[in-house]
């Protein structure tokens, strides 16, 4: 195992982190400036206003996303798996 098999690794370990993080962060993303619009032209500085919905909306996200993380995070995990005897050596 050398540093470009580490260095891959890494960048295969990020590129699924961000993969999966995505649909989560763009979804609180846009939720959040939609409600914070709609707060600047109404005045209403509730802060439930803007916390309920956005916990509504990625809850949606993760169910609607969720089997696609779950299976691209266990074919990465069996990737890493299967590499295991070209890492040590064998």
């Amino acid at each position: 195992m050398d540093s470009a098999d580490v260095i891959d690794i890494g960048t295969q370990a990020l590129t699924v982190a961000a993969e999966l993080a995505a649909p989560v962060l763009i979804t609180a993303l846009v939720v959040g400036f939609a409600i914070s619009v709609f707060q600047s032209i109404t005045q209403i500085q509730e802060t439930s206003l803007s916390f309920v919905p956005k916990v509504v909306a990625v809850s949606l996200a993760l169910l609607i996303c969720g089997q696609w993380m779950i299976s691209d995070i266990v074919t990465f995990t069996l990737n890493l798996f299967h590499q295991i005897p070209h890492l040590v050596g064998g």
